[in-house]
């Protein structure tokens, strides 16, 4: 067990996610001594084993009390610990109410469907759907449509979108945008998603998926209608300018 401990440690460290499917992930999650031991030495030095049953990953991150000593430094504080701009995190929180919220609710409606229809005995002990078969990503062209200008414009959207893509919080395929090893990890889903839901962004995102949905009626209706921009200005006042 010692080497395993070592070699999943280092990998955590090393890689910085690691595939919820991989042997020792595996054991780590279902192995309870394993884990003890396991969170014992990275609670040893500060850090947390980072994992949810909806997530196709797991990786570490600082235990809370580590915050202040590690990123605060007398009134000098960091909005967070990876270098984004404001801009970008808004980017990141956008991307995340658009990705991992439809998605843990089709989690959500499936568990939930299938225990409605289950005769089996340990119906309930079989693994939640993850990637593709529930995640669906987004077009960069209608992210930008919707939040490009509020966001700094396109230089800016650009940017932010690059650094997201290298930290892996999402993947980029030909102008298309889907669900990263990081995105689903590492945000705290009970404590974003009743600040989007409940919150401004709520608003703005609900606005925008009734905005689709009276431009697809109206294209249906008016096939030669002109197409409106539904943009709003949200992070307007965290926004850069764009480059020029």
């Amino acid at each position: 067990m010692e080497l395993e401990l070592k070699t999943l440690t280092a990998r955590l460290l090393a890689q910085r996610v690691v595939p919820r499917s991989d042997a020792l992930a595996r054991k780590a999650l279902l192995d309870d001594t394993f884990r003890q031991e396991l969170d014992q030495r990275l609670a040893a030095v500060g850090l947390r084993l980072m994992e949810n049953p909806y997530a196709e990953h797991i990786a570490v991150a600082l235990l809370p009390e580590m915050t202040e000593p590690v990123f605060g430094s007398g009134e000098a504080w960091l909005n967070n610990n990876i270098n984004l701009p404001r801009d970008g995190v808004a980017l990141l929180v956008i991307l995340w109410a658009l990705i991992i919220l439809p998605k843990r609710e089709r989690q959500i409606a499936r568990v939930e469907a299938g225990k409605e229809s289950q005769s089996d005995m340990f119906g309930a002990q079989k693994p939640l759907e993850t990637g593709e078969a529930v995640s669906t990503g987004v077009s960069e062209d209608a992210l930008y449509a919707d939040f490009g200008k509020a966001l700094g414009g396109r230089t800016r959207f650009n940017a932010n979108l690059g650094r997201l893509v290298n930290l892996g919080f999402v993947i980029k395929r030909n102008k298309w945008i889907d669900e990263g090893p990081m995105l689903d990890v590492l945000i705290d889903y009970s404590q974003l998603a009743p600040r989007i839901i409940e919150g401004a962004l709520s608003e703005l995102l609900t606005q925008r998926r009734e905005d689709h949905a009276a431009l697809a009626d109206r294209a249906a209706a008016e096939p030669e209608a002109a197409e409106t921009d539904v943009a709003d200005d949200l992070f307007g006042g965290c926004a850069g300018e764009e480059t020029r």
